[in-house]
Parts: structure tokens; C-alpha cells; sequence
């Protein structure tokens, strides 16, 4: 969680360095066509059919959004490359038949011993060469910048509905495995789906070009075949070409069946490398806690039991690859043999010119080699697939989640602004889980400006449940979160986020690090205590794991003074802190921003002398219940804490069935 949330007026409404990249991401979050819907599958399926048919729809839900490149909301670079990329494979096999010419053409010199001829073609040959390679390379480039412009496209827009409403964060609150890792759904198998299909596109084209060029080559040249089995004259006309087409089957119905659980070992390995990814890194961000507990020998144990996952489904991997190379290998090696023994009788019998039998060899290998794409490319095809259907995953996780804020079938916390001077309200406000189990019911509260309110209540009684719903966080409930209109929340959470980079860009965050001057950081943090930073604010280090527990939760709070927000909301910002600590820093705040409404969660009794209001949570059966409202009393804290404890303050429920004097009832 991060330690600004806009609700309904974010601290963090300024503009990023990279403004033209972030507008270009937010434009193409607007798909052109809605996600298909979901249809329960057929309770008569069997549970093999149910899967290829989740598979088939994960694969649509996909081709949804990426088709969107090409759209009017798209990339404008979209189609100048595909159509140029068209042209140059096109133009690319013109030059592929020049070739073919050519080798005929020398062939047949040679073997005339015309010498002129030869060294004609021999000056004709380096033109064709350097045209066919620099066609080649301009393809290369054209291609992978349509790569890479399609996967920054596609990124960009599903990172921003990631982002958008804390989805990044709700997808953890949700079970299931279709969203998990999805750090790396979201660069390695991205990447791969967005590169593969150009590939496989540009070698289908190329390849049909090339198919239908030497096919009516090999018709030309080859003729018919005729010969005699058992004294009958059989003709077989366009022999070459039939048995070009033959041979393609064979090899292609080969892959197909010796690959065919290619995708699914593929899709299980890349899962098993995504779950290791993520143990590492879980290691390397709990690195402190892991060496103070000394727990290296079970973190050891786990990686290696993750990567064991990863080394068997590569063991699985490597036995497909073994039988399709198989295939591919027998292919390559018998594939240039073939046209020359089937053009060995006719040019024995004269009726074929060395030049056409090297012709017909070329051609048939062409044709050969387009109509055996699928053998050449089905590993990665299948590749493809399995990153495909990850990256769906994630997108039909966060159409879930986009469908649950546009309807009610699941009950949605809503939010909107007070009417008056209130600062925040919680009208009728449920909190429930994401299967409707209730964790906070029915809670009415009205806080007004600059009032400083400690939310109190034993553990698991939803303290900080409430505390995500009022920020936005948490979706899932009935009722409403009322804030000012032209207020401004700002949270700080128990872990502060401290963002990559330097020490400046840490405090400034959520906002740029040049919002500030230098010296209006430093203030910031000499008041926090953390003046003896100051000298190392444009130090570029790791200080998420330099900086103490503590010295984050200080840096939070320096963070908090430059954004000078309207309400505050501490959820154990200060749990870190020794109890001076903990004074100075609340007694700064108090005095700094006079006029800020807070909104604390705490244990510390300590803390009551900070706020003028406390309301209790208690955990009930059916979902915690705000059971007390009360003033509190200041008075000075050294010596009066027996005092305070004996202090009357009866609660008064929600019912507002009765009412002590000197309580506080829920204001509605």
C-alpha cells in the first residue's frame, strides 16, 4: 500500500516526468470492444473438455484487447508497419525467385561450358544478394519495432487498469490462481505474447508466398512423371509438387502429434518460473527479518523445493524438444535429398538441364521449408500459447473486478462527498469479505474538521479493514464514505513505501522529487528527527532496506508535512516508534498542522492525549460493531494515567437506546 490515496482529492495530483507516456497509457485503457462474457461451463463437460474450452475463451479475451493496437485508439504507427512489413516480405520473395532463376541459369552455362555466361551472371549475382539482404534487414528492424511498440501499447494499458482503483492491491484480498505473479504476467509472458505473433505472422505470409511462387516453379519444371508398374502406364503430372505437398503432411501431422502436450508442459513451466521469481524476491524484500530470525536453512530448503518444480517441468520440456527435433532433424536432412533423386531419371534421359534439376531442388526446399512451418515453429508456438493464456488470466481477474464496481451483485462500499462542513461521514457502513462474510457491520460515524479520532478495539475486530474502505481500498460492503469535496487524504500505513532512487524522491513521494526545493526537504526532515540524513538526500541507495523500521515511519511523516494534507489517516504509523518518539512525533504534526482532521488506529493507550475522540470497535458474531463513541478528556499524561483509566466514560451504542450524560453518541 502506498502512503497517499485520493479520496476524493488526492495529495498526488501532479503530473509525472514521463506526462506524454502516461497520456498515451491512460488512452489506451479504452478498449474497443467489451470483454466476452463469462459462461458457466456445461456441468456435462468432462473436465478435460472444461478446460479447453476455459482455454479458448482465455485466448479470446486476449486477442480483445491486443486487436485494439490496430484500432482508432491505437497506436498511429499500427498499420504504416504492418503494411510496410507486407511489402517487404512480398518484395523479399521477388527476389528469393530471382535467385531461383539464377541458379538455373549458371547451372545450365556450366554445364554448356559458356564461360561469357557465366561471367555475366557471376556480376548479376552480387546485385541480388545485396537487394535480398538489405530487404531482409529492413524487415528485421520493421518488425521488431512493431514489436516493440505493440508490447509497450498493450502494457501500458493493462498496467494502468492494474493500478487503477487499487486493483493491484484487491487482486491479493481474492483467491484463485488466475492473477498470481503478476509481475511477471506482466513482462516476461507479455513479451512473449506480443513478439511471437508478429513472427508467426510474418512467417505464415512469407511462407504462402513462397508456397504458391515455387509451386507453380516446380509444376513448370517437373512436368509429369510417368512410369510403368505392372504393365500399366501411370502419369503422375506435377510430381514434384505432389510430393512436395506430401511430404509436408507427413512432417506437419508428425509434429503435430508427437507435440501435442507441448502447451500444457509449456504453461506448467513458465507457472513453475514465475513462483520461483517471486520466492526470491519475497527473500531479497524480507531479507532482515529472515537473518535476524536466522532462518536461512528453511528459505534455502524452500527455493530448493521451488526450484525442483522448476527443474522437473524442464525435464518434461526437454523430452518434447527431443521429439520434436526429432522430426525437425529427419526433415532438414532428407528434405534437399528428395527433388534431386525424383529429377534423377529425366536428366539422365535428357529431358532435363542440370540448370532445371538445381532449379527444382531450390524450389522444392522452399516449398518444403514454407510448407513445414509448423514443424520448424510449433515449440514456440506453443510458447506463445502458454504466455497467452497468463496474461488473459490477469486480464479476466481484473474484468472481474471492473464488473463488481459497475454492479451490485456483490455490494460495493460506495463514496462520495458530505453535504456540509463534515470532513468525512460513514453512512450505514459494511464491510465485508469478498464472499460476502461480514467483518464490520453497520457503522454511522460523522467527524468534523479538525477533530483528531483514535479508532480503537481489540485485534481482528477490523480496525484496519475499515481503515482500507474509508481510503478506498476495499470495495466489497454496503454504505457509504462521505468526504469533503475539497478535501485532501493522505495515508500512512504501518510499512511506509520507500520507492527506488534517491533519498529526496523517497520524502517527496507520492509526487515528483523536484516539487520541493532541497532545502524545503531537509526542514521536512529535521523535523521528523532525521536531520543527520539531510547531507545524503540525493544519494541514489537502497534505502528501503537501510533505513530502520522506525526511520521509515519518521520519513512518513516528513512526507506528510510537505503534502500538508486535510485529513490524515494513521493506521500504526507509529507502532515502530519508542513512546518519546511517538509523543514528539504527534505533538509535531499537532502543532505543525493545526487545522488537519486525523484518523488513528492504534493500541497504545498512550495516544489518547493526542486525540479528542475515541470510538471502539468490539468483534461480534456476524462482523465487528462500533460499540462506543466518547470525548476524551486532556490532561496532562505524566502521573494521571490511574486517572484516566478511572475516568466515566460509558459508551452508548448505535441503537442509541440510552444515553449517559458525559457520552458521545454516533452522529448521523
Amino acid at each position: 500500500m502506498t502512503d497517499a490515496k485520493s479520496s476524493p482529492k488526492s495529495v498526488d495530483d501532479a503530473k509525472p516526468a514521463d506526462a506524454e507516456s502516461l497520456h498515451r497509457g491512460k488512452s489506451s485503457t479504452v478498449e474497443a470492444e467489451q470483454p466476452p462474457d463469462l459462461v458457466e461451463p456445461d456441468p456435462d463437460l468432462t473436465p478435460e473438455q472444461t478446460e479447453q474450452a476455459r482455454k479458448r475463451y482465455l485466448l479470446s479475451r486476449f486477442w480483445i484487447s491486443a486487436r485494439g493496437y490496430w484500432s482508432r485508439r491505437g497506436d498511429r504507427f499500427a498499420w504504416p508497419c504492418s503494411i510496410g512489413l507486407l511489402a517487404l516480405i512480398g518484395l523479399n520473395v521477388c527476389f528469393q525467385y530471382g535467385i531461383n532463376i539464377w541458379n538455373r541459369a549458371i547451372f545450365d552455362a556450366i554445364e554448356q561450358r559458356n564461360a561469357h555466361a557465366v561471367y555475366v551472371l557471376s556480376a548479376v549475382f552480387p546485385p541480388l544478394v545485396l537487394g535480398s539482404v538489405a530487404l531482409v534487414t529492413i524487415q528485421v528492424y520493421v518488425r521488431m519495432m512493431m514489436q516493440r511498440r505493440w508490447r509497450f501499447w498493450l502494457t501500458t494499458a493493462l498496467i494502468a487498469r492494474w493500478l487503477a482503483n487499487g486493483r493491484y492491491y484487491q487482486l491479493n484480498l481474492i483467491g484463485g490462481d488466475d492473477h498470481k505473479n503478476p509481475e511477471a504476467r506482466l513482462s516476461e509472458d507479455l513479451r512473449i505474447a506480443t513478439e511471437s505473433p508478429v513472427d508467426f505472422i510474418a512467417g505464415v505470409i512469407s511462407a504462402f508466398l513462397s508456397a504458391s511462387t515455387f509451386i507453380v516453379v516446380l509444376w513448370t519444371i517437373g512436368g509429369a512423371l510417368t512410369f510403368e508398374v505392372a504393365g500399366s502406364i501411370i502419369t503422375i503430372p506435377g510430381f514434384l509438387v505432389v510430393t512436395a505437398v506430401l511430404y509436408a503432411v507427413v512432417t506437419s501431422t508428425s509434429m503435430a502429434v508427437i507435440g501435442r502436450h507441448f502447451v500444457r508442459v509449456s504453461e506448467v513451466k513458465n507457472q513453475m518460473e514465475a513462483e520461483f521469481r517471486y520466492t526470491l524476491t519475497h527473500v531479497r524484500e524480507n531479507g532482515e527479518s529472515i537473518a535476524l530470525l536466522g532462518g536461512e536453512e528453511e528459505e534455502r530448503n524452500d527455493l530448493e523445493r521451488t526450484f525442483g518444480n522448476v527443474l522437473k517441468q524442464w525435464a518434461l520440456l526437454a523430452h518434447q524438444y527431443m521429439r520434436t527435433t526429432l522430426v525437425s532433424q529427419v526433415s532438414m536432412l532428407i528434405a534437399p535429398v528428395v527433388p534431386v533423386l525424383l529429377c534423377a531419371p529425366k536428366f539422365l534421359e535428357g529431358s532435363m538441364t542440370l540448370g532445371q534439376v538445381m532449379q527444382a531442388a531450390s524450389a522444392f526446399a522452399i516449398v518444403q521449408s514454407a510448407f513445414g512451418w509448423l514443424v520448424d515453429n510449433y515449440p514456440r508456438l506453443a510458447d506463445w500459447n502458454a504466455s497467452a493464456h497468463r496474461v488473459a488470466s490477469l486480464m479476466t481477474s481484473l474484468d472481474g473486478l471492473e464488473r463488481a464496481e459497475k454492479n451490485d451483485t456483490l455490494g460495493r462500499i460506495k463514496h462520495g462527498e458530505t453535504e456540509d462542513e463534515t470532513m468525512l461521514s460513514l453512512n450505514d457502513l459494511s464491510v465485508t469479505l469478498d464472499d460476502g462474510t461480514s467483518v464490520v457491520k453497520e457503522t454511522e460515524v460523522e467527524i468534523d474538521p479538525g477533530e483528531r479520532v483514535l479508532v480503537a478495539g481489540e485485534s481482528g475486530s477490523g480496525k484496519s479493514t475499515l481503515i482500507r474502505a474509508i481510503s478506498g481500498l476495499w470495495p466489497w460492503g454496503h454504505g457509504g464514505v462521505n468526504v469533503h469535496p475539497d478535501s485532501r487524504l493522505f495515508m500512512l500505513p504501518q510499512r511506509p513505501y520507500i520507492p527506488s532512487g534517491t533519498l529526496r524522491r523517497a520524502v517527496a513521494y507520492p509526487r515528483a522529487a523536484d516539487d520541493w526545493t532541497p532545502d524545503e526537504i531537509k526542514a521536512a526532515l529535521e523535523k521528523v528527527g532525521l536531520d543527520y540524513l539531510n547531507e545524503k538526500i540525493e544519494e541514489d541507495a537502497p534505502w528501503d532496506q537501510t533505513l530502520s523500521g522506525g526511520e521509515k515511519q519518521r520519513l512518513a511523516f516528513a512526507r506528510l508535512l510537505l503534502h500538508d494534507p486535510d485529513i490524515i489517516v494513521l493506521d500504526e504509523a507509529t507502532s515502530a516508534l519508542d513512546e518519546k518518539s511517538q509523543d514528539r512525533m504527534m505533538e509535531m504534526i499537532i502543532r505543525e498542522l493545526p487545522k488537519v482532521t486525523i484518523i488513528s488506529v492504534a493500541h497504545r493507550a498512550e495516544l489518547e492525549a493526542f486525540h479528542s475522540r475515541k470510538i471502539t470497535l468490539e468483534r461480534r458474531q456476524g462482523g465487528a460493531r462500533l460499540v462506543s463513541d466518547i470525548e476524551l478528556t486532556h490532561r496532562h499524561r505524566k502521573g494521571n494515567l490511574i486517572l484516566r483509566l478511572l475516568d466515566d466514560r460509558r459508551p452508548i451504542f448505535k441503537d442509541n437506546s440510552t444515553s449517559d450524560q458525559g457520552a458521545r453518541s454516533p452522529r448521523r
